[in-house]
């Protein structure tokens, strides 16, 4: 499973990458955390607020930070 966190630094971001690997880390899948900060790629997922959150190259989250519940019942409709 492939996890992207959309953004370029800012502090929203951040926490969306630390909240996402926490996510994983309670299911326990495997999985690859990236971090995307370049915008012509960022904009490639027609994410134009960041951050954003792609799982499995499945855009779900723009321009919020979700819950750790959130993201963990994504990871769970993509496993």
């Amino acid at each position: 499973m492939n996890i992207k966190i959309l953004g370029t630094g800012c502090a929203k971001c951040t926490k969306l990458e630390e909240l996402a690997k926490k996510a994983v880390a309670e299911l326990g899948v495997d999985a690859n955390v990236e971090k995307v900060k370049d915008l012509d790629r960022i904009m490639d997922y027609g994410v134009m607020i960041t951050p954003g959150l792609v799982i499995d190259e499945q855009v779900k989250a723009t321009g919020k930070i979700p819950s750790v519940d959130q993201i963990k019942a994504w990871i769970r409709e993509e496993n």
